[in-house]
């Protein structure tokens, strides 16, 4: 697993600092505030100059952080990695508070919010050139304002930049129409879950009362607000029978969505605590999957299966799985060295526990 929190020795900061690591030396008499510079390494240690002050961090040796940017907190002695130069992979966590309790989260909610916009829009701007950065949570439209200058500011700034935002899609309204519009919308997907075709289940689902018919207004103001959209389902043992019927209320009512992603369960959070009520194995019944794919295609959407291994796909459809786990917490079990596909394939969730998942993966 690609270690996200490093051990540190940081210097006597008395506020948050946002800083990119560099390899290169410091340019003569020119020193940037955001910058530290690679002055030496011992083992494991990396010796920074950041400011004229030391600046040490513990990490393995193959291990590359040239042009990472890390937060440093006060008497920490950890330097949290918010982008990381050579992945894909970079999300920003802007809260723990969310509206909702639902079954499988991966990131139960927490009560207490502690405001980093301003820390993440200076991440952001040090982030490399194209780069797609993530904003997720909790539920970060509970502090939509923040978040709508958060991709105003950094936009200006950085306009090759690309975000992607999982939200519950519900806190909008009428009032914030105007500001939405004005949003980069070529440059943000939003990531919206969506259940079922029913608000009992959607609800029951997310464990919120109404939540189905607010997501419904949510998905309208989007739409006015010209809003590219990306919806996701999780698959489990209470809706995965009726995806099919949900590929049709998709088409029929959604069907200005850029993508429809079906999702495997991840055995973290909620999802390991529910596991074994909820995890549904498509390596045995891949059917109402297939059928709801199947659907998609011929009413026009583009569907594609995340988190799926493709040994747990039938052949037919592993062409609508891309790699999609995160680079920092994917893994390959035993039989996968040999595999084949291993080069295309997103592999499991490092907390994947092989004992009580897919029953047929391995079998190419």
């Amino acid at each position: 697993m690609i270690p996200m929190r490093l051990k540190a020795e940081i210097p006597p900061i008395v506020e948050p600092a946002v800083v990119r690591l560099r390899d290169s030396a410091a340019p003569p008499n020119e020193w940037a505030d955001n910058q530290a510079y690679l002055i030496g390494r011992e083992g494991s240690l990396r010796d920074y100059d950041f400011q004229g002050f030391s600046l040490r961090i513990d990490a393995p040796d193959n291990e590359r952080l040239d042009g990472d940017v890390v937060l440093l907190l006060p008497q920490q002695n950890i330097a949290h990695r918010l982008i990381r130069a050579g992945s894909n992979h970079n999300t920003f966590l802007v809260t723990e508070r969310c509206d909702q309790l639902c079954a499988m989260c991966s990131q139960p909610p927490k009560r207490h919010h502690v405001d980093l916009f301003p820390l993440f829009e200076q991440a952001a701007k040090l982030a490399p050139r194209g780069a797609t950065v993530g904003l997720s949570g909790g539920e970060p439209t509970l502090y939509k304002q923040q978040l709508f200058r958060f991709l105003r500011v950094v936009h200006e700034e950085r306009p090759d930049l690309r975000f992607h935002i999982l939200s519950n899609g519900q806190h909008f309204n009428n009032a914030d129409l105007e500001t939405m519009r004005s949003l980069p919308h070529d440059q943000i997907l939003w990531g919206i879950p969506l259940y079922a075709p029913d608000a009992v289940v959607h609800d029951e689902i997310v464990g919120k009362a109404g939540a189905f018919d607010a997501l419904m207004a949510g998905f309208t103001l989007l739409l006015k607000a010209g809003a590219a959209i990306e919806l996701r389902t999780v698959v489990m043992t209470t809706n995965a029978q009726d995806l099919p019927e949900l590929a049709h209320f998709i088409a029929t009512n959604l069907p200005y969505c850029s993508t429809w992603a079906i999702m495997q369960l991840e055995p973290i959070g909620y999802g390991r605590k529910n596991w074994d009520r909820l995890f549904f194995d498509s390596s045995v019944s891949f059917t109402p999957i297939s059928r709801a794919i199947n659907i998609a295609a011929a009413r026009g959407i583009d569907a594609s299966l995340y988190n799926f291994p493709l040994c747990t796909v039938p052949s037919a459809y592993r062409s609508f799985a891309p790699s999609t786990i995160s680079d920092w917490k994917r893994k390959y079990l035993s039989f996968c060295d040999e595999c084949s596909l291993r080069r295309i394939c997103g592999g499991f969730f490092e907390w994947y526990d092989s004992n009580k998942g897919f029953m047929r993966a391995g079998a190419i």
